[in-house]
């Protein structure tokens, strides 16, 4: 058994202590590349030490017999249907390694969130993906929103973290531009077919469906609109993807369910504001 860092609403180690939060505010083009296209990517994140020490704890957190693992919300060894490739898929990570504790206090993250939430940035939820090598699964084209309707406003934002070089390779996150202005979609799977999503489009967004690979350096993050349509290709290639996942939403958020908002964590009755041990403010 591990201390639930949960418990501790700030850093940990000083290994975000890399300057003041105004060194990294978006400029205007930067938002309204955001604004007009839902995805704002390449933006440096990481430096080389903070890569290590996120790997390194990526590497032991895969393993089911953490002694950290009932802190998990979900932990997928495999999320793929497909027998002969990989997908490993987890939620929790932060409340088990500092590393991934502290990171959601980085400036460099918390200040272009803020940005783009348009207001105080409150924790939801954190994730870890990794694709292995030569048989990395993919993830199917899906809006994170259709997974998070128990929550009221839609005020959310995503920020996909590259701790490997992210390729078309070896299997990169690809945003459909624009998809965020669209309806919200039925869920047609998130370890499935990549053709599921054809299914509930119609012809004019079917027309419009023209995905651009977000190829990024180790280190670097892309911040995504929680209506974009975004999915992930296999990875063939002879290096892993592994990748971190920091989800936020705008402070003022209120469940929309008297169930759970994550797994073995207590409820919050609908139309109460979402904060506590579990979502903490961050900036």
């Amino acid at each position: 058994m591990v201390d639930d860092l949960s418990k501790h609403h700030g850093p940990l180690t000083t290994l975000f202590n890399t300057g003041h939060s105004e060194q990294y505010r978006l400029v205007d083009d930067q938002l309204e590349f955001f604004h007009t296209n839902g995805y704002l990517a390449g933006i440096r994140l990481l430096n080389d030490e903070q890569i290590e020490t996120l790997r390194a704890a990526f590497n032991d957190l895969m393993d089911p017999a953490h002694p950290g693992h009932n802190l998990y919300y979900e932990f997928h060894v495999n999320e793929s249907t497909d027998p002969m490739s990989t997908l490993f898929h987890a939620l929790g990570a932060w409340r088990i390694a500092e590393g991934f504790h502290d990171l959601l206090w980085h400036p460099a993250f918390l200040m272009p969130a803020a940005q783009l939430l348009g207001g105080a940035v409150r924790f939801w939820h954190d994730q870890l993906f990794c694709k292995p090598a030569h048989q990395g699964g993919v993830v199917a084209w899906h809006q994170d929103y259709s997974y998070w309707t128990r929550t009221r406003p839609m005020a959310l934002l995503s920020c996909w973290i590259g701790l490997d070089d992210s390729t078309s390779e070896n299997g990169c996150v690809h945003y459909v531009p624009g998809s965020h202005k669209w309806d919200l979609l039925p869920i047609t799977g998130l370890a499935k077919d990549m053709r599921a999503i054809e299914s509930v489009l119609s012809e004019e967004q079917k027309s419009r469906f023209r995905p651009v690979p977000i190829e990024l350096k180790q280190g670097e993050c892309s911040f995504h609109h929680p209506l974009m349509i975004h999915g992930s290709y296999q990875n063939r290639s002879n290096r892993p993807r592994r990748g971190a996942v920091i989800n936020v939403f705008r402070d003022g958020v209120c469940s929309a369910s008297n169930d759970p908002l994550l797994a073995g964590v207590p409820s919050i009755p609908a139309g109460e504001k979402i904060d506590g041990q579990f979502f903490p403010l961050l900036f």
